[in-house]
C-alpha cells in the first residue's frame, strides 16, 4: 500500500502487546469461552483474566525467588514456592486447597516436643508464667 509515495506497512500487533501484558489474551479468552462459565464472555474479560493471573504469577515468582536466595539457590525448585506460598498469609488462603508436589512442608516443631528449658522461655517470651496448661 502507498500513500502519496509512502509505503505504509501494517504490523500485526498481539492482544497481549496491545494490553501491555505477557500472558496470552488470546488464548485466555478462547479458554474462557470454551469452559461455557457463561453465555457471553465479553472483550475485556481475557485482558483482565491475562492480567490477573500474571499480577498472581509475578508475586508468587518474587516470593519464590527471595526464598530460593535465602537457600543460596540460584534456581527456584518446588519446594522455593512451597516456602514462598505457605509463608504468605493471602497466598496461603488462596492457595489453601492446593498441593504443590515436591513441595515438602514448612518446617515447625510443636512446643510441647521441645526440651524443658526452651518450653519454659518460648512460654515467657509469649507472656504466660508457666508452660502451656490445659483448663478442664
Amino acid at each position: 500500500m502507498s500513500q502519496k509515495g509512502k509505503t505504509v506497512s501494517k504490523t500485526k500487533q498481539t492482544k497481549s502487546s496491545r494490553a501491555g501484558l505477557a500472558f496470552p489474551v488470546g488464548r485466555i479468552t478462547t479458554a474462557l469461552k470454551k469452559g461455557q462459565y457463561a453465555d457471553r464472555i465479553g472483550t475485556g474479560a481475557g485482558i483482565y483474566m491475562a492480567a490477573a493471573l500474571e499480577y498472581l504469577m509475578a508475586e508468587v515468582l518474587e516470593l519464590a525467588g527471595n526464598a530460593a536466595k535465602d537457600n543460596k539457590k540460584s534456581r527456584i525448585v518446588p519446594r522455593h514456592i512451597q516456602l514462598a506460598v505457605r509463608n504468605d498469609d493471602e497466598l496461603s488462603q488462596l492457595l489453601k486447597h492446593v498441593s504443590i508436589s515436591q513441595g515438602g512442608v514448612l518446617p515447625n516443631i510443636h512446643t510441647v516436643l521441645l526440651p524443658k528449658g526452651t518450653q519454659i522461655k518460648k512460654a515467657a517470651a509469649m507472656g504466660s508464667d508457666a508452660g502451656p496448661s490445659q483448663e478442664y
